[in-house]
């Protein structure tokens, strides 16, 4: 059993607030006080209104898969465990593919891509770097079963074919999206990143945190 002094935890969450950037016509944040202590009321109380893809989140199989299952019966395997964080620099909107991780190994079951394409996550930017489908197989021949990335979406912010997501689902991989690596240097960490369980949910929020 590890006590808390035996790790440092790296927040790689951006901070939920009604300035987060979503994608075009996705439902932004808002938060809703039905009470307030501040006007005098004896507890504060809220709701809150957002796309389930908002900040630090994971995509499940149904938001990509017709026959996928949702976020809620999802095996939290997938998102607790050792991981690897690789960071590549590529032109913008460029798809990382399989070349440009030559001589990387790879030596955990979860893999986060630092790209620095996406640095404020209160501002939107179209030209954000992605995966290839052909990295993806090729991670999953590496028997990798997270794929993450410092970006919105592990496809283009335009792609409608979704080939990168198609082959997580082929794959029976999991995806983490919206992460924030500015601060954290490459190699190799212990990644919590637990989505709520949400029935039927084609997503959820997560606080995504490395342990190193």
């Amino acid at each position: 059993m590890i006590s808390q002094g035996d790790f440092k935890i790296i927040d790689i969450s951006p901070e939920i607030s009604p300035e987060i950037a979503v994608y075009p016509g996705d439902t932004k944040f808002s938060r809703n006080l039905a009470l307030d202590m501040n006007n005098g009321e004896h507890l504060t109380l809220s709701d809150m209104t957002t796309t389930l893809h908002v900040g630090a989140h994971t995509d499940a199989p149904n938001h990509y898969a017709a026959r996928g299952e949702g976020i809620g019966s999802r095996d939290l395997n997938f998102y607790l465990g050792l991981c690897q964080v690789i960071e590549v620099n590529l032109k913008p909107r460029a798809s990382i593919d399989v070349k440009d991780i030559e001589g990387v190994a790879i030596t955990a079951p979860r893999v986060l891509f630092k790209t620095s394409s996406f640095q404020n996550p209160n501002e939107w930017y179209a030209d954000f770097n992605s995966l290839s489908a052909e990295l993806v197989e090729y991670l999953a021949s590496k028997k990798v079963v997270l794929v993450g990335i410092d970006t919105p979406s592990i496809d283009p912010d335009d792609s409608k074919e979704l080939s990168a997501h198609k082959a997580v689902f082929k794959n029976n991989l999991a995806i983490l999206e919206g992460v924030v690596l500015d601060r954290v240097e490459p190699g190799l960490y212990y990644l919590i990143a637990l989505p709520l369980k949400i029935k039927d949910a084609d997503a959820s929020p997560v606080r995504a945190v490395l342990l190193s």
